[in-house]
């Protein structure tokens, strides 16, 4: 397992055909969320076509890299009902199509048979893992990498199977 965890940016720079976010939390204590998610339970929304009050470094980086054809594929394991966090993130997700990401949605309750990682993750370009690390309450704990094959083919295999079960965001009601 490769100890040096790269920025998510420079990972991305480096994928040449795809990068996949499998996301099983129902909350996040993300600190660099919070700020959002006070004014989304506020009763803020984002006007998706005035671009520049969202747009940010990760759109950013996503959009040069699908402007290079890799493909970005993100699915989220949500219970139901939904948190609010859950609802924020939702509402949220025409940000990530707009930077040409394809998102999906798979209800838990259609996941039981399904053998999932224990943390979230990314893989890019099916041979590397970023696992993402978060404590009880969501708060982010750190990251772990992985490269080893057989782990990460387990993986791109957990991800294509929830992905193939997965409603498109688009078909996905709250």
């Amino acid at each position: 397992m490769p100890q040096k965890v790269p920025p998510f940016a420079e990972l991305l720079a480096g994928c040449r055909r795809s990068a996949v976010h499998l996301e099983m939390r129902d909350v996040y204590g993300v600190a660099e969320e919070d700020e959002d998610f006070a004014s989304w339970l506020a009763g803020h929304r984002y006007d998706l076509a005035d671009r520049a009050t969202w747009w940010n470094d990760f759109h950013t980086t996503a959009a040069d890299a699908v402007s290079r054809g890799v493909v970005v594929r993100r699915a989220r394991v949500v219970s139901e009902p939904v948190s609010d966090y859950i609802r924020f993130e939702h509402s949220c997700t025409p940000q990530n199509i707009a930077a040409g990401e394809d998102v999906r949605w798979l209800p838990r309750r259609l996941a039981s048979d399904l053998l999932l990682p224990g943390n979230d993750l990314w893989l890019f370009d099916g041979r590397l893992i970023r696992f993402g690390l978060f404590s009880g309450d969501g708060a982010f704990v750190g990251h772990a990498m992985e490269d080893a094959p057989d782990v990460v083919k387990r993986h791109a295999e957990a991800f294509e199977a929830v992905w193939e079960r997965a409603i498109p965001h688009e078909d996905f009601r709250i």
